[in-house]
């Protein structure tokens, strides 16, 4: 999850400051948004694809210390993404998002190539359309209610940082295989529902932020706002993503 900011103040008055242009203007930018997005999950595909060819890269981001590097990487990017994209040049922010996308592909090679090597394609399938469904609902919610979502962002970033804790935990202190498993399965069904809430409320402060840049930030914050709120949306698609592969894989385990 990306850094939890603070949603910018738009007063209604504000927003209709803008004119007419205003719906068809947000409409246009959430578009690009959501293009951005999609074309980041493409490219996370193309990370997992060409790592899959390459056994040795595999196992070493499997069973080596890479796999932490990987992780804390994405975390590091998510704590750091709001200065980087608002702070430093456009290319820094293109750079920051594509380099996101790169290390979510190459974490999720190993988890990906497992259910292939099995023949479990179809979970794979499943949990992705599964994702896209849950994610293209709670983002529609986000986007058309009237519900002010804003103080509920410190809860959401508390919330996500238990959840980490909480997956640490579990694979370092416990050993049981089939508690493992049950415990697993319990975080991975937190971490959906946390998500697709998290989904909605990126969704609105996405919607927020151009209501802020259209009628005072100018084209170069609503150029980097765009590709901002694909980083958010992104990191939360991937995420459910991979926790409902989880939950599937654990569902259709022969023991």
């Amino acid at each position: 999850m990306a850094e939890v900011y603070s949603r910018p103040a738009v007063t209604q008055s504000g927003a209709r400051s803008v004119g007419g242009s205003v719906d068809q203007g947000l409409r246009s930018f959430m578009i690009g948004t959501y293009n951005y997005m999609a074309l980041g999950v493409a490219g996370t595909a193309v990370v997992v694809l060409a790592l899959m060819n390459s056994p040795a890269a595999l196992a070493a981001i499997a069973s080596g210390p890479l796999k932490w590097v990987l992780f804390a990487a994405v975390l590091g990017l998510g704590f750091f993404a709001h200065k980087l994209f608002y702070s430093g040049s456009a290319v820094l922010a293109h750079g920051a998002y594509w380099l996101y996308c790169a290390l979510w592909g190459a974490m999720m090679a190993p988890m990906i190539y497992v259910f292939m090597s099995k023949g479990h394609i179809g979970l794979v399938g499943q949990a992705f359309f599964i994702a896209a469904a849950t994610f293209a609902a709670t983002s529609v919610i986000g986007y058309t209610t009237k519900k002010d979502m804003t103080g509920w962002g410190g809860f959401l970033s508390m919330a996500s940082i238990g959840m980490i804790v909480a997956m640490l935990v579990s694979f370092f202190f416990i050993t049981d295989p089939g508690t493992s498993k049950m415990v697993s399965f319990g975080i991975s069904a937190i971490v959906v529902l946390l998500f697709s809430v998290v989904t909605a409320w990126e969704t609105q402060n996405i919607k927020n932020m151009y209501l802020a840049g259209a009628s005072e930030g100018g084209q170069e914050f609503l150029n980097r706002s765009s590709i901002f709120g694909a980083f958010m949306l992104y990191g939360s698609f991937v995420t459910l993503f991979v926790h409902i592969l989880n939950m599937l894989g654990i569902m259709n385990t022969e023991e």
